[in-house]
């Protein structure tokens, strides 16, 4: 079975929370279509990553990007002082499920992958776009950091379909 693939016997994950049960806001957010990114910062071997949806790319002088992240990773990146942003493509759902927590990664986050140490924090290097980002600013909201960081630069490549999430599954764009 391919790494990508998610194998089970049931139609939907038992354990799931019944609808009526969960946080409305939760259930809306879940209806908005979102790339998934991995946000990575600090120094190997010691470094942290996670898989973020809830992102949004400002322009202007200087460009921003603003994201909510949980409260530990809000932290490290503050600690850092710099991150970087890696834009998913499609076929990479098992690095996002890594990152998210969901798959398991004996050893740490960043082995048995292919990593680089930059000024930033860790390259990924099976994900050609990213940005490079300052820490500007960051402030608490509900369970979550939003944090807003500065960028310094951007390097992207042709990325042909992006890795979406949508109502908790990756989806295609058709």
């Amino acid at each position: 079975m391919p790494e990508d693939s998610a194998a089970s016997i049931h139609d939907e994950n038992p354990f799931t929370t019944p609808a009526e049960f969960r946080d409305p806001a939760r259930r809306f957010r879940g209806r908005l279509a979102s790339g998934v990114t991995v946000f990575t910062a600090g120094t190997l071997p010691r470094a942290t990553g996670l898989t973020v949806s809830s992102l949004l790319v400002a322009e202007g002088d200087p460009d921003r990007i603003l994201a909510l992240l949980d409260e530990e990773t809000g932290a490290d990146i503050r600690t850092a002082g710099r991150f970087v942003v890696h834009v998913l493509g499609e076929g990479q759902q098992a690095l996002s499920d890594r990152f998210a927590g969901l798959r398991p990664s004996p050893g740490g986050l960043f082995r048995e992958i292919d990593v680089r140490q930059s000024d930033h924090g860790p390259v990924l290097d099976s994900v050609a776009d990213r940005a490079f980002c300052t820490w500007e600013d960051s402030m608490e909201m509900g369970y979550h950091t939003l944090i807003v960081g500065t960028v310094d630069r951007i390097e992207l490549d042709e990325l042909g379909a992006p890795l979406v999430y949508y109502r908790g599954r990756y989806r295609r764009l058709d």
